[in-house]
């Protein structure tokens, strides 16, 4: 078959692959709600946003034209700024407009959630009012099983049923806290503060815990700084706006200080 006929049966991403020589299987192993995931040569996965907005464990939907474009392009851009402060991810290139290329991982079934300020099922748990400043941020846990809708484990838990060990924890915490650091004070540098957010992390080959999945409005909690304006997923939750408005608005500041930056 001649390469134009090829490349015209694939995705966009799966023929931007092909054209810098990462051949990628045509149908996904995986698919979640706001991504799909196909494998590649050299132990390489691609990662495809999707356009699905979900909340509330899947029972409130919807598709939202732009969605994965913008989220695929502020968490390529986010990755990038966390390593340049030595943190490392599975990101290896951006493909787009909705793709990355992304090393395989041997993923911990964990969420590790930070929070600074008082919002979401945090309010449930705690003596707090939105918007209260924990100090210090607090980190949770969450074990990833949709049939168990990711129950909120303990580290004595996670440790008893070996889904994590105590060095393993302590590098998720440590890590957690670091990204954190950097990351409040990108968001601030563009008036936007962050609330909350969850993060995934797997093993790489070397054994060593890397960040990965996304980090984007979906994942995060943002608020604007001087209004308190909600400009995340919480527009979606509960009806609070437009949500690709609060989307757009949250890119458009942080192009101001992060430009991509070819990898390959």
């Amino acid at each position: 078959m001649r390469p134009e006929r090829l490349i015209a049966r694939l995705t966009l991403a799966q023929a931007s692959c092909l054209l810098i020589g990462v051949e990628i299987e045509k149908s996904p192993f995986y698919e979640g709600k706001a991504k799909r995931l196909f494998r590649a040569a050299n132990n390489l996965i691609l990662q495809e946003f999707k356009n699905s907005a979900t909340a509330f464990n899947g029972q409130k939907k919807a598709e939202i034209e732009g969605k994965a474009e913008v989220n695929a392009t502020m968490s390529a851009m986010i990755f990038q700024y966390l390593e340049d402060a030595e943190i490392k991810t599975h990101l290896v290139d951006f493909i787009p407009p909705r793709s990355h290329l992304i090393q395989q991982l041997k993923m911990i079934p964990l969420e590790v959630v930070v929070r600074n300020y008082a919002a979401g099922s945090y309010l449930k748990r705690a003596i707090s009012k939105e918007g209260e400043k924990i100090r210090p941020p607090a980190l949770e846990f969450f074990y990833k099983d949709d049939s168990l809708g990711d129950p909120m484990m303990d580290e004595a838990e996670i440790l008893a049923k070996q889904i994590a060990d105590a060095s393993d924890m302590a590098e998720l915490k440590k890590q957690a806290l670091k990204i954190n650091d950097v990351l409040t004070q990108m968001f601030s540098q563009v008036g936007l503060q962050l609330v909350d957010f969850k993060l995934e992390f797997g093993k790489n080959s070397e054994g060593q815990i890397v960040l990965a999945d996304e980090i984007s409005p979906d994942t995060c909690r943002l608020w604007n700084q001087e209004s308190g304006e909600k400009l995340d997923k919480d527009r979606f939750r509960f009806d609070l706006g437009n949500l690709m408005d609060g989307y757009q608005e949250i890119f458009s500041r942080l192009k101001t200080i992060i430009q991509w930056k070819e990898r390959r």
